[in-house]
């Protein structure tokens, strides 16, 4: 249980494929690890191990985790086939588990349209089952957004740095109709309207415990 303002000193960050966790969360990582330097972070990707993505997100997360203590470990798994690798994917989970009891973890949306994010959503609860997570949403071309119950508020500084760095570390990505600084900033800026911000990322929750008095 974590308590509704409580100090996260300890992170888990989980993506289906390298970029994910940058694009749906970079903005709150970066800005949690700025305020907090040696804040503990273990990012588990499921797929890209071995490419050149590899190499991105390696960069890109020690460029959105600033000052922290980072671990990063990318797996072999096909993109696009997690439902049938669903074994290796809950033994990954389980061994972070296994060595790590954070305070957050951010991880997909159990919403998402794309099969690897959603597979991934729906195995958090089964290795970190007694943790605050937040489902973070990827814009893209299913249309799939929906309405988000947790905001975490962005600076314009924060925002602009979220969508260079975004724009910096994977040049793999550029070709894509949807990964430019429009749609970044222009999924931000509502979600920066619905909490009262210039800015925002929004994020799932399904389930919270509150301290209120703590």
């Amino acid at each position: 249980m974590i308590p509704l303002a409580g100090a996260v000193r300890r992170v888990v960050a989980l993506g289906a494929h390298c970029d994910d966790i940058a694009i749906g969360a970079g903005g709150t990582l970066y800005g949690l690890c700025a305020a907090r330097p040696g804040t503990r972070v273990d990012a588990l990707v499921l797929s890209g191990g071995g490419t050149g993505r590899e190499d991105e997100e390696r960069a890109a997360l020690a460029a959105f985790c600033p000052g922290a203590d980072l671990d990063v470990t990318v797996l072999k798994l096909p993109d696009g086939r997690l439902p049938a690798h669903w074994d290796e994917a809950k033994s990954a989970l389980e061994e972070l588990r296994a060595r790590t009891d954070p305070d957050l973890v951010l991880a997909p949306r159990t919403e998402d349209a794309h099969q690897d994010h959603r597979g991934l959503a729906q195995l958090v609860p089964t290795a970190f089952r007694d943790h605050l997570v937040l489902g973070y949403e990827i814009v893209k071309w299913d249309g799939d957004l929906g309405r988000p119950n947790a905001y975490r508020p962005l600076s314009v500084e924060l925002a602009e740095k979220k969508v260079e760095l975004l724009q910096r570390h994977y040049a793999s990505q550029r070709h894509r109709p949807w990964y430019d600084r429009e749609a970044f900033l222009g999924l931000a800026r509502i979600r920066g309207i619905e909490c009262q911000s210039r800015y925002a990322e929004a994020f799932h929750v399904t389930k919270l415990t509150l301290d209120l008095e703590g």
